[in-house]
């Protein structure tokens, strides 16, 4: 078995995680970073391809006549051509579920960053604030608590839930969008788009980017969100229009937003989100604790050590037409 991995630094940065899981399955070449008009070439003859970004297209499956199987460092799999995958005879296989946890953590850190107003409070005692005040504290930036807040989560797979369950411990009251409506519990309460965005004091997206949640958050449903709102996104960044979010943020339609991931990434210079008013932004690194990176590179090599005999999981081309 010839092993490719495209892009490397893109789970482990100066070898703090290691790749031997899967290196040592087969004969095995690792590059840190491949442009996607590299892909086939660094491909070549290989029989499998590790990859988490790098676009996995029709011409790659034409060049590279050997490769039967894509593995994904990621639950998405949006860059690989699934149907042309089916087509050559590719098993594509992701890793669902393995940042449950420290996606929700993130989550909760935005949600908390901005009601406790964490990095305003930090920034004034950095400024020296406390050190000349008289008393014991001053509270002069407003925070609030969680408690009795409502949180609207669009979206109810694990990430979702195990929001909820946060929510939960903070005393928030949780309702969802969700076209899942079997996994919601009764402690949670499925209502329409409108309702949610009309109640919430917080909204967090959690969904899938596809045809049906693209833009999602737009100026139009922005417009429905109380003023005091909060929201977080923490999913794709497809899922929001960005020149939209940011007129709301700067024109006081919402109160904030905590932005984990951006439609085009690395941030562009010219992204409308950078410098919006009391939007606080973070390099996509909502599934990237150590701990979680060292889960997600045992799950790539059980996924292909399955696959090599004979037993593939978690394999997203299943039923494709081929």
């Amino acid at each position: 078995m010839k092993i490719v991995i495209l892009d490397s630094e893109t789970v482990s940065r100066g070898g703090d995680i290691s790749l031997e899981g899967i290196t040592s399955l087969g004969e095995s070449r690792v590059y840190g970073y491949t442009p996607d008009d590299e892909v086939a070439d660094k491909i070549g003859d290989a029989d499998a391809v590790i990859c988490n970004k790098c676009l996995i297209t029709e011409e790659v499956f034409s060049k590279c006549k050997n490769l039967k199987y894509v593995g994904l460092f990621a639950t998405g799999y949006n860059n690989v051509d699934i149907k042309a995958a089916s087509r050559h005879g590719a098993a594509v296989c992701n890793v669902p579920a393995y940042s449950t946890d420290s996606v929700a953590q993130h989550t909760f850190g935005l949600i908390l960053n901005h009601f406790c107003r964490i990095r305003e409070y930090a920034d004034s005692v950095d400024r020296g604030d406390w050190v000349n005040y008289k008393l014991f504290s001053y509270f002069s930036i407003p925070t609030c608590e969680l408690k009795g807040m409502t949180i609207g989560i669009i979206g109810f797979g694990d990430i979702g839930r195990q929001v909820a369950r946060i929510a939960g411990a903070f005393g928030m009251n949780v309702i969802t969008y969700t076209r899942s409506s079997e996994k919601v519990s009764a402690d949670v309460r499925a209502v329409s788009l409108d309702e949610l965005l009309r109640i919430s004091d917080v909204v967090t997206m959690h969904c899938p980017l596809n045809e049906g949640t693209k833009e999602l958050i737009n100026k139009e449903t922005l417009s429905k969100m109380k003023p005091t709102a909060y929201f977080v996104n923490t999913a794709r960044g497809g899922v929001m229009n960005e020149h939209d979010l940011a007129e709301a943020l700067n024109n006081g339609v919402i109160a904030g937003a905590g932005i984990d991931c951006l439609t085009a990434e690395p941030m562009r210079a010219d992204c409308p989100l950078r410098g919006a008013k009391n939007c606080t932004i973070t390099p996509h690194v909502a599934w990237a604790p150590k701990q979680t990176r060292e889960r997600l590179i045992e799950k790539v090599a059980e996924n292909l050590r399955r696959f090599m005999e004979g037993e593939p999981i978690n394999q997203v081309n299943r039923s494709a037409d081929k």
